[in-house]
C-alpha cells in the first residue's frame, strides 16, 4: 500500500515538472534577427562594410562580428591617418550590438605619431552604422 506522503511527494514532483515545459515563446522577428548563416546581425554587418567602404580592409570575420581596416589617409589631410575596428556585439539590431574603434596618427617630421581621436567621430560612425543597418532592414521587410 502507498503512503499518504508517497503520494503527495509524487504529486509535487509531476506539477514541479510540467512547470518546466517550452509553453508559448514569442515569435521572433526575423528582420530584426539574423537572417543569415553569420554568427552577428547581417543588418549591422552590411551597413558596417557599406560605411567602411571607403577605406581598405584588413581583416573582416562574419562570425566573430569583427571588421578592422588598414590604415587610411584622406586625400585632403595627408599628415593624418586613421584605422577603425567595428565589433557586432549580438545577432539582434540594437544600439548597443555595434562598437567602434578608432586609431589615428598624426604625420610630424616623418614619423607617423598617435593622436586622440574626438568622442564624436566614433559615436558619428556607430550613428551612420545603425542608421544604414535600419534603412538596410526596413528595405527587407516591405519587399
Amino acid at each position: 500500500m502507498i503512503s499518504r506522503s508517497r503520494i503527495a511527494l509524487v504529486s509535487l514532483t509531476l506539477i514541479a515538472l510540467a512547470g518546466c515545459g517550452r509553453g508559448d515563446r514569442p515569435n521572433a522577428d526575423l528582420a530584426a534577427s539574423k537572417v543569415t548563416t553569420i554568427g552577428v546581425n547581417s543588418y549591422l554587418w552590411r551597413a558596417s562594410l557599406d560605411t567602411l567602404s571607403f577605406m581598405p580592409l584588413l581583416q573582416t570575420d562574419s562570425n566573430g562580428g569583427v571588421i578592422v581596416t588598414d590604415w587610411y589617409t584622406n586625400p585632403n589631410t595627408p599628415t593624418e591617418r586613421m584605422k577603425v575596428t567595428v565589433s557586432i556585439l549580438d545577432q539582434d539590431l540594437r544600439a548597443d550590438a555595434v562598437r567602434v574603434a578608432a586609431l589615428r596618427q598624426i604625420n610630424q617630421g616623418g614619423q607617423w605619431v598617435a593622436a586622440p581621436v574626438q568622442a564624436a567621430t566614433v559615436q558619428k560612425l556607430e550613428d551612420i552604422i545603425l542608421t544604414r543597418a535600419r534603412d538596410l532592414r526596413r528595405g527587407a521587410i516591405t519587399k
